[in-house]
């Protein structure tokens, strides 16, 4: 396939023909959606996901071939383990174990047929050919109610277009206890696999949602005595001074009602709509005094810092449980080192072995 400038279009010679696909405005001046972030990423950031024949797609990396196998969401047409590896043992050999009880045909081809049908990601060898996953239509999940716990906690996100972010955002819900994700049926990005390997495979084990009106579902939701916090940014321009939505540091929030927290897209945030639909806006506050083009944090690194602010006031968390004990211990004791949470997890959610970081997530 050749691929030919043209003045109004990109034009590709195919099998002696020419195709012409026209070019939008923003396209010709090198604009890309999402403002400057998204403006940075590489081409292969917002690549389509790998394929294979039947509408199936081609899910790739250890953790989330093993978790959608056990979370069952998804049909599973073949599993490919690379050949040529030593031995099967651990995830691995589970793998198998579980695709030969459920009759999956399993083959072995070699790393570079992988490398290939991964369009070269990441992939440990392991892949699996599989039905797509979609986010459920937030009427399927029924009008659920705050109820007797005032510590429930929901991630709203509109319009991220990223999937490694999107795939990170997911990981660090789980993680921290987030019980479901909404996000805007518009302009946002699908749960393909280079989400859910972002995710290392909390992708397919959570509860994620999708709607039409985000901004009539918050205030639906805030009708039923839910708190809607929404995020911005260091408080500049954008945020008016006047505006009726208190803006609140992250490290002041205080946890007492069930939350729904609303992040925005990569570039330009939360739309006007949805930022009105707040009843609070959650800001991280800088240690220093920043450049231009610095005011802001990655979405994902953002999620993670307000998740943990929010989400280390629920009672029995371990850094309030750590906390207790060193207030009742001898003051010249020092702190205990953390041991790291008690807390089962899903295989892959965690830090994992050494030889599976160098391998990758």
């Amino acid at each position: 396939m050749e691929l030919l400038s043209a003045a109004r279009g990109v034009t590709w010679r195919c099998c002696g023909r020419l195709l012409t696909r026209p070019l939008s405005q923003a396209a010709r001046r090198g604009d890309r959606p999402g403002g400057e972030e998204l403006s940075r990423l590489l081409l292969d950031d917002l690549a389509l996901p790998p394929r294979s024949a039947g509408g199936l797609e081609l899910l790739f990396g250890l953790s989330p071939c093993l978790l959608a196998l056990r979370a069952a969401r998804r049909r599973v047409a073949r599993l490919l383990l690379q050949a040529g590896r030593s031995g099967l043992q651990g995830e691995r050999a589970e793998l198998l174990r579980v695709a030969e009880a459920r009759d999956i045909p399993v083959l072995r081809p070699r790393r570079r047929k992988l490398d290939v049908l991964c369009r070269y990601q990441v992939h440990q060898g392991v892949c699996m050919e599989v039905s797509p996953l979609r986010p459920q239509p937030w009427a399927e999940a029924g009008e659920s109610r705050p109820g007797d716990d005032p510590q429930q906690l929901w991630l709203v996100l509109e319009g991220l277009q990223d999937p490694r972010n999107l795939g990170a955002v997911l990981r660090s819900a789980h993680f921290l206890g987030v019980e479901k994700v909404i996000t805007s049926r518009k302009n946002s990005c699908p749960l393909t696999p280079v989400v859910s390997k972002a995710s290392a495979g909390a992708m397919e084990v959570m509860d994620v949602f999708s709607t039409d009106d985000l901004a009539g579902f918050l205030q639906a939701k805030a009708r039923q005595g839910w708190l809607v916090a929404g995020t911005v940014g260091c408080p500049g321009p954008e945020i008016s001074p006047s505006s009726e939505v208190p803006i609140t540091s992250c490290l002041d929030f205080l946890w007492d009602q069930p939350t729904l927290l609303v992040l925005g897209n990569e570039g330009s945030g939360l739309s006007r709509e949805v930022q009105a639909s707040c009843q609070l806006l959650l800001t991280i506050l800088p240690g220093r005094q920043l450049p231009p083009g610095l005011e802001s944090l990655n979405v994902s690194v953002a999620a993670g810092i307000l998740l943990h602010s929010i989400c280390s006031q629920r009672k029995g968390f371990p850094v309030e449980q750590k906390r207790e004990q060193h207030l009742l211990q001898d003051p010249q004791e020092p702190w205990p080192l953390s041991e790291g949470p008690s807390m089962t997890q899903h295989p892959g959610l965690c830090s994992g072995s050494a030889k599976q970081r160098q391998d990758g997530d």
